[in-house]
């Protein structure tokens, strides 16, 4: 067989050489990325960070808009988006992953005190479990 234009030798898909693993999960490299294990933490600690975002900024909204979130809920809700910072800041250990997912357990169970913070449960949960399969996907 012949490379696509120049007569050198190819793979049967006609991409690269012919002695050049094809890339990918099925064999070679799982990504194209430099450091995979360093982007998948980032992924993961970007997740923590919009979570803490959001989590901050629906405390108003939840007040004023008719929920009665007491102060107890308030320190909750803070409780939540602290404990979040610091496991997006310690991603480098393997049990902040599983953290992580009892994070997002918590904030569903949170729901209990308002219904909305049930939904940023649910979407970030969602979101947590796609990280995850991200995560599996590139490491293996």
């Amino acid at each position: 067989m012949s490379g696509p234009t120049d007569g050198t030798p190819g793979r049967p898909d006609g991409v690269g050489p012919a002695d050049a693993p094809p890339s990918g999960p099925a064999g070679g490299r799982p990504s194209g990325l430099r450091d995979p294990v360093r982007a998948v933490r980032g992924l993961g600690a970007g997740t923590l960070v919009i979570e803490t975002v959001v989590l901050l900024l629906a405390i108003q909204p939840i007040r004023v808009l008719g929920g009665n979130l007491s102060g107890s809920a308030i320190a909750v809700v803070v409780g939540l988006a602290v404990a979040a910072v610091v496991l997006a800041g310690m991603m480098r250990r393997p049990w902040a992953w599983h953290g992580g997912t009892v994070l997002q357990v918590l904030l569903l169970f949170a729901g209990f005190l308002h219904w909305s913070l049930g939904v940023l449960g649910l979407v970030f949960g969602l979101v947590w479990l796609y990280v995850l399969h991200v995560r599996r996907t590139i490491l293996g």
